[in-house]
């Protein structure tokens, strides 16, 4: 795949992951357990779907909001490197850059100790709109972790990005103050694209099938739902109808942090190209799996090439 002129502004959170392996408890208040591996990464929900999209190929940029600090400039020179434009990253003096404890446990899943920082305040007020003409599809990534946007602010945002041409997309995160549809339904009457996990879906609908969680979401105006559940592969279903459940690819679990948001950069490469929602389902679990093969968040991400070698997808039409 050429490098695609328009591809996906992706806003929302920014942080820095620390990640930490093994963790099978904590220690006890006062004592000290050693583990094998800690390491730093880029992370946050909007970070990582632009640099599994720059992997695949995909124009990519960030909008978002960090502190002057080290964890910023970390970032900041992370996503130049990975080649996503930070033209809409703001630093702010005074504010800390958002970060995560991410504990992996020896299954390789995740538990995490989050600190909001400057994403607390990440607003409209810090969107440039010029940047939608630079892009064909504006994803919000990590609504429920950004306070002073959720609901009506990023509603607004979704408007006008339509009202542009866009295509508008949104994935969740986990609401730990139990806004949900609260904070969430203002949206979604604005978004073609919503690309939760299957739990955050439930929690936001209240029910747990997934053929009947996407109804409830396409009611709302969605034209696309696609669901991310684990081990149990996803689930999407568009307003035409088009619907179906995707396995898994099996790998080797190394860690589960990003595998979410490598779903995502998958499923906006593969929509992008305008193919069937079976193949770029498929295409996103590819991506997912493999984030999930190496530790962090995006260090798994391969480009669109060898994804679709691994999945046999360069094998299909």
């Amino acid at each position: 795949m050429d490098k695609i002129l328009k591809g996906v502004l992706c806003a929302g959170i920014a942080a820095a992951d620390v990640v930490v392996k093994p963790v099978a408890g904590l220690p006890e208040e006062g004592k000290l357990l050693l583990v094998d591996e800690i390491e730093l990464h880029c992370g946050g929900c909007a970070v990582n779907t632009g640099i599994g999209l720059a992997r695949l190929g995909v124009k990519s940029g960030i909008s978002g909001r960090v502190g002057q600090d080290g964890f910023g400039n970390f970032l900041k020179e992370r996503l130049f490197g990975e080649g996503v434009s930070t033209t809409g990253l703001k630093m702010v003096a005074g504010e800390r850059t958002s970060a995560t404890a991410v504990m992996v446990s020896p299954t390789g899943e995740r538990s995490f100790l989050h600190f909001l920082g400057a994403n607390r305040n990440y607003s409209a007020a810090d969107f440039d709109f010029q940047l939608f003409r630079d892009y064909r599809i504006l994803h919000l990534a990590g609504i429920l972790l950004t306070p002073s946007f959720d609901g009506e602010p990023a509603a607004s945002v979704m408007r006008q990005a339509r009202e542009a041409g866009l295509v508008t997309s949104l994935d969740t995160a986990w609401d730990s103050t139990g806004r949900w549809l609260k904070a969430v339904g203002p949206i979604l009457p604005y978004t073609d694209l919503f690309l939760p996990s299957i739990e955050e879906a439930r929690m936001l609908s209240g029910l747990k099938n997934p053929e009947e969680i996407a109804d409830f979401f396409l009611k709302t105006g969605v034209k696309v739902v696609a669901l991310k559940m684990g081990s149990e592969g996803s689930y999407f279903k568009s307003s035409l109808g088009e619907e179906g459940f995707v396995p898994i690819y099996p790998v080797e679990v190394k860690d589960t942090t990003g595998a979410g948001d490598a779903f995502v950069a998958g499923f906006l490469a593969g929509y992008l190209q305008e193919w069937p929602l079976r193949r770029v389902t498929q295409l996103a679990n590819a991506v997912g799996a493999l984030a999930a093969s190496k530790m962090g968040a995006t260090a798994g991400i391969r480009s669109l090439a060898e994804t679709l070698r691994f999945s046999g997808l360069d094998k299909k039409c």
